[in-house]
This record gives structure tokens, sequence and C-alpha cells, in this order.
């Protein structure tokens, strides 16, 4: 089969298209023909070293296909069924091992292209905004990145629970998009300070909750525009990460709340990950969801759309088909 082999870390050609043999599934595993695979940062950390991966390996936390061959042991999964994945290795492949516990199967009108669009980011946005700061109706919260893959599910979800958004944007391009999410509000941070815009636009109260997946670039900013005993959910650092900061900021910020949460934490039971996924997989069949695909990459160009990824030329999410 096909599959991306990194051998060393390093910068997008070190994602080289080789030829290898089929993976075969061991006890609670399954074997899946990948139809679509999620571009997501957490393949770019990998691939550059910043979150340790054993080399050489297979990148690729995000993808959905057919179940090809089931492991000894696997009972809720069978041969032909349709089924995504979050948060395990091995997607940019023609054939992929899979953890029988992180397969979710697809309901009928859920396409594979939309499973592999949706899983990560929606899963992440999900824990966000139903358990790390559970958005209340009424509440302003601020999105970063609102027109990102992870943003614009961020901003559809909080305004399914009643929020206002305010959501942060580039170009005039992204505001469209983030807007046509449902954003009350966008900055456009190339032309104004976020802390001074929010604060202008909550009558100096602040937000409740900041969602950040940037982290270097808009940590200080994401402080600034809390009101007292808010939440800085701090879930990604597409800029770089933070560096250390003295616990006396938060109490300077108005006893606010820091938390660097992880998907993995919010679907370790198998349950709580079937539970979230059939919510988002509802709000997609209801038309209340959407998801927006910004670019379709074959797997041999898996270094262009990882370059696009990072250097933001993009909106919404990047699939290799």
């Amino acid at each position: 089969m096909r599959a991306i082999v990194i051998e060393e870390h390093g910068g997008p050609e070190v994602l080289r298209l080789t030829e290898t043999d089929d993976p075969e599934p061991g006890p609670g595993e399954v074997l899946v023909d990948v139809t679509a695979r999620g571009v997501n940062f957490i393949d770019v950390y990998q691939r550059e070293g910043r979150y340790e991966v054993p080399l050489p390996f297979v990148p690729g936390m995000e993808a959905a296909g057919v179940v090809a061959a089931v492991g000894e042991g696997v009972r809720d999964l069978s041969v032909g069924q349709r089924v995504g994945w979050a948060m395990s290795p091995g997607g940019y492949a023609d054939r992929a091992v899979v953890r029988a516990s992180l397969a979710v199967p697809l309901p009928d009108g859920v396409s594979g292209e939309q499973a592999a669009a949706l899983l990560l980011q929606g899963l992440t946005a999900h824990y966000l905004t139903r358990s790390v700061y559970p958005v209340a109706e009424g509440d302003t919260v601020l999105v970063h990145a609102a027109a990102g893959g992870t943003g614009l599910l961020i901003t559809q979800l909080a305004k399914e629970r009643g929020a206002r958004v305010i959501g942060t944007v580039s170009t005039e391009e992204k505001e469209r998009l983030a807007r046509e999410a449902g954003a009350d509000e966008v900055i456009r941070y190339t032309r104004t300070p976020v802390a001074d815009a929010v604060r202008d636009l909550t009558d100096g109260r602040g937000v409740a909750a900041v969602y950040d997946g940037v982290g270097r670039s808009t940590f200080d900013a994401s402080l600034a525009a809390l009101r007292p005993r808010g939440v800085l959910a701090l879930f990604g650092q597409s800029s770089g990460p933070v560096p250390p900061v003295d616990p006396l900021r938060l109490t300077q910020a108005g006893s606010v709340y820091l938390t660097r949460p992880s998907l993995a934490a919010f679907v370790a039971e198998r349950e709580e990950l079937l539970e979230r996924a059939r919510d988002l997989f509802g709000l997609l069949a209801a038309g209340r969801l959407d998801v927006r695909i910004g670019g379709r990459y074959p797997l041999a160009e898996a270094g262009r759309a990882q370059s696009d990824l990072a250097a933001r030329r993009t909106a919404g999410k990047l699939l290799l088909v």
C-alpha cells in the first residue's frame, strides 16, 4: 500500500510517499481502507518533533474509511462498516490499523469526508463548549482563529447554546466566513488590539471564556479579555508554546482560570466518545452544524497541505483524499 512515512523530523519535505506492506490488525484493533484524512496542527507538531513520536512513523491522527478486517476480541464493529476516528495515528496511508475503542460508526447521511473533517476538531469544539467551559445562554465568549476549522465549529456550537460570539480573524474573507458561522462580532487582529476591542464590545466587562488554540501570540490578549472569574481554555499552540506564566497573573486578571485541556482526556471512555460523536452527527443531520472543507489534496501532496495549514493560507478543514 501507499503511505506517508516520516523517518526524520523537519519541514514538509520529510513527508515522503512510499510503498509499504499492509498492516495487520491485532487484538482489539480493526484494519480500515482509508478514504479521507483530516490535516491537523498535531500532524505538524509531530512532524517537527514538538510532540514526540518514535521514528519512523506514519502521521495522521484523524481519518475515515471502511473496515477491511477485525482483530481478535472486536465485537461491535464488522467488515464493510463505515467508521471514522480521531487521536489514532497512521491515517496518511491507504490502510490504517485503529484501536476499535476509538473507531466511531458513521450513520447514514454522514460521508467519509464529513467525518474526516469533523471528528477531531468537532470533538474538540464539543468538549470545550460543553465541558471545559459549558456555554450558557447569554454568555459572551471569544474565539481565536474563528475562520479556522476548529474556530468555525466552536463558534457554531457556542451559538447553539445561546452565546454571543466574538471572533478574531486576519482577513476580510475570513471575517465573512466567521460571520457566516454565526459570529456576532469579528475583530481583525491585524488592525485592532484584541483586548481593547473586546473591552469596547463588552462595555468594559470582558468575556466569560476565551477559546484559544493559537498560543504564544494571543495569550496575553486572551488573559486581558476575560471578565473576573472567566476561563481561558488554551487548547493549542499554532503560533508556538506559551512561555512560563506566573500564577499571580491570574489573580491580577480578576481571579481567572487557566486550563490546558486535551481531547484525549475528554474521550477517554468509549461511551463519552460515542455520546459526543452522536451529538455532533445529530446536529449535522439536522442542518444545525456546517462542516466547511477548505481544501482537498491528494495523499502525495501532504506536505503542501501541511504548509498551507501552518501558514494559515486556508479557512475550514483540509483533507487528504
